[in-house]
């Protein structure tokens, strides 16, 4: 039989698996008594882990929520995935920078020395567009209501902007459907009810009003998918998302300084001065002409009508450059 700390802990795991757990599988699982599995279930409880007992043919055990957060615990690839989250949270454009971090800092010191090798391996290069106007984070406060509005499928009414306390304009009226970011930025997307259409708004210029409003039946947005949706509205047309042309290079420039001037290209880290580009454009040679912008060499990776357009690029740029 395992040592009393060590099953404790495997029945802890097993508790957050699964919602119920029949006492006498509980027991099977662990190889112990269903008596065993009663003496565990109140050390538990004693710890101030909420487990509650519920009744019925074999009878069993269930994890509730409780009043304060207790300790948990994460397979591998739950504790991986977490310690990525955290570390692109600070470009999130939410005020909660200083917490993942510190809940970064937390994770690693209790990982094994496994886990810290994987998560140290991966690197992730999190990079942020610069800031512009005086733009500020969004208020957590502000970030909780709109999502608990938008999980409750409730009507929300919010001063939007410089209408807040200035001027007299009567407060916005939506239906809420996402929440999401883009380019280290929160928008709400919603049916606006007084437009009679859907409108994204900036996250950082709501200021909620209490109570909410009825509850409604979500719709459908324009080609379904948020991600879509939320494209093609940036790039000025809802009926597209994304560009017809797309091409992918390798620049020999740092991922940042690449970065700070692409305006909606995916850009990946390949060494201190290489990273790779994710660039679309209305044309090939329209493509191709804004990636020589950055004056590094280049190298196309993909496809053939991206390296034909730089061909033909570098025809008319030498004709242009021979003496008249």
């Amino acid at each position: 039989m395992a040592t009393t700390s060590a099953r404790l802990l495997s029945l802890l795991s097993l508790l957050q698996a699964r919602r119920d757990w029949p006492g006498g599988l509980l027991a099977e699982r662990l190889d112990v008594s269903p008596r065993t599995v009663r003496r565990d279930v109140d050390r538990l409880r004693e710890l101030g882990y909420p487990i509650r007992a519920f009744k019925g043919p074999d009878g069993g055990y269930r994890l509730d929520a409780g009043a304060r957060l207790p300790p948990l615990l994460f397979d591998d690839e739950q504790a991986v995935a977490i310690a990525v989250a955290l570390q692109v949270a600070a470009l999130s454009g939410a005020d909660i920078q200083e917490g993942a971090t510190r809940a970064l800092n937390t994770m690693r010191q209790v990982m094994p020395s496994r886990l810290r090798h994987r998560i140290d391996a991966l690197q992730v290069t999190a990079v942020g567009q610069p800031a512009t106007g005086s733009d500020s984070p969004v208020d957590r406060t502000v970030l909780t209501a709109l999502g608990a509005a938008v999980h409750a499928h409730e009507v929300l009414r919010f001063d939007y902007g410089s209408t807040s306390a200035t001027t007299d304009a009567p407060p916005r009226r939506v239906e809420p459907h996402h929440l999401v970011t883009w380019k280290g930025r929160w928008y709400l997307v919603a049916w606006d009810l007084d437009r009679d259409d859907w409108r994204t708004f900036r996250c950082d210029r709501v200021s909620p009003r209490t109570p909410t409003g009825p509850r409604f039946t979500p719709r459908r947005l324009p080609r379904g998918d948020v991600a879509t949706y939320v494209t093609g509205r940036f790039r000025g047309s809802t009926d597209t998302s994304a560009w017809p042309c797309v091409g992918e290079v390798i620049l020999g420039l740092p991922a940042a300084a690449v970065a700070a001037y692409t305006r909606d290209g995916l850009v990946e880290e390949l060494g201190p001065d290489r990273c790779k580009l994710v660039q679309g454009s209305w044309s090939w040679v329209g493509l191709a002409a804004a990636l020589g912008r950055f004056d590094a060499d280049i190298e196309v990776i993909g496809p053939a009508e991206l390296k034909a357009a730089f061909g033909g690029l570098a025809r008319r740029y030498a004709d242009a450059a021979r003496p008249s």
